[in-house]
C-alpha cells in the first residue's frame, strides 16, 4: 500500500468514516427564505414617495441585492411589450374606406420604410394627391385629418371618437369643415401639404402618438394656422396623451376647438398664439405648471400563496 493511501485511511479513521459506503448523515432541513416585498412603504425613501405623486415613472422600486425585484422586472417587460406592439401595428389599407373616410397615403411604401424614413411620411404619394384634388372640399375653415402615426392601434381605437367629437365641436361654432379623411403611414408635417392643397385656414391632424411604457393607445392632435409646406414645429400647437387614462377624446375635442377659435381670431398659431384669454376654459392645458400624472395601469399582478 502506498504512503498516500495509508495517510488517507488514517485520516478517515480519525474522522470516523473508515467505511466510505456506510450510511450517510441526514440532510439538514433548510428553512424557507423570509418573504420580502419590494417596494414597501417602510423601505421607499421620503423623496421617492413625494416625487411619485407627480409622475408615472417608477420611483423607489426597491432591489434584491444588485438586481430589481422580479415583480418590477415583469411589469417593465409587460409595459415595453405594449409599446412595441403599438409601434409594430399597421393600419389596414381598407380601414379608411370602411369608416367613410377619404383614403390617403404618404410616399412610404411599407412599415419598415415608415420607421426609417420620416421624410417620406410628410408628403402624399401621387395617387393620393390626385384623389385629394378631385374629391376633397376646398376653401374651408378647418380640415381635420385622422392618421395612424406611430400607433395604428390608437387610430383604430379611439381615433373615430376624437374625429367625430372634434368635427361636431367645430360645426357647432359655425365653421366649415373639410372632407373627412384618413392618412396612412403619416407623419405630423403631412398636414401642411394637405391643408395647403385644400386651402384650409386651420388644419388639424389627429394621429397615434409615440407609445410610452404601457401606453400604446394614445393620440396626439397637432393644429396649424395657414398650413403650407415649410412650416416648422414652432408654428404648431398640440395636445397629447389623448386616451382613457389621460385626456378623454371628448374633452380633448373641446379644447382643440378652443385652440382653433383662438387661431382664427388671432390669425396665428404655435409659439405666437396667446392662450392667456383661454386659461379659464383650457385649465392646466394653458399653463406651465406641473400637471397631475395619469394613472399607471398595472399589467402584472403579483400572486402570493
Amino acid at each position: 500500500m502506498s504512503t498516500t493511501r495509508r495517510m488517507i485511511e488514517a485520516l478517515r479513521r480519525r474522522l470516523g468514516e473508515a467505511d466510505p459506503q456506510g450510511e450517510a448523515p441526514p440532510i439538514p432541513q433548510i428553512p424557507p427564505a423570509p418573504l420580502r416585498v419590494f417596494p414597501s412603504e417602510r423601505t421607499r425613501g421620503r423623496f421617492a414617495a413625494q416625487a411619485a405623486a407627480h409622475t408615472t415613472a417608477l420611483l423607489g422600486i426597491g432591489h434584491v441585492g444588485t438586481r430589481y425585484a422580479t415583480e418590477v422586472v415583469l411589469q417593465f417587460q409587460a409595459e415595453l411589450a405594449v409599446a412595441h406592439a403599438a409601434v409594430a401595428s399597421v393600419l389596414p389599407e381598407e380601414w379608411a374606406q370602411q369608416n367613410g373616410l377619404l383614403p390617403l397615403k404618404s410616399r412610404v411604401q411599407d412599415h419598415r420604410e415608415y420607421l426609417l424614413r420620416p421624410d417620406l411620411g410628410r408628403r402624399l404619394d401621387a395617387p393620393s394627391l390626385e384623389l385629394l384634388r378631385s374629391r376633397a372640399r376646398t376653401d374651408v375653415d378647418v380640415q381635420p385629418i385622422l392618421a395612424d402615426g406611430l400607433s395604428a392601434v390608437a387610430c383604430m381605437g379611439s381615433g373615430m371618437r376624437l374625429l367625430g367629437a372634434f368635427s361636431e365641436a367645430c360645426e357647432a361654432r359655425g365653421w366649415s369643415l373639410g372632407t373627412p379623411m384618413c392618412a396612412r403611414f403619416a407623419r405630423v408635417w403631412l398636414q401642411d401639404e394637405i391643408g395647403q392643397e385644400v386651402r384650409a385656414k386651420v388644419c388639424a391632424i389627429l394621429l397615434g402618438e409615440r407609445p410610452g411604457l404601457g401606453t400604446g393607445d394614445g393620440l396626439s392632435a397637432y393644429l396649424v394656422f395657414q398650413p403650407r409646406l415649410g412650416n416648422t414645429d414652432s408654428e404648431r400647437n398640440m395636445i397629447s396623451n389623448i386616451h382613457g387614462r389621460g385626456t378623454p377624446p371628448e374633452q380633448a375635442a373641446a379644447r382643440l376647438a378652443l385652440l382653433v377659435g383662438a387661431m382664427l381670431e388671432q390669425k396665428k398659431s404655435g409659439v405666437d398664439l396667446d392662450l392667456r384669454p383661454l386659461a379659464a376654459e383650457l385649465g392646466e392645458a394653458a399653463g406651465s405648471a406641473y400637471r397631475k400624472p395619469q394613472p399607471r395601469v398595472r399589467l402584472v399582478e403579483e400572486v402570493r400563496s
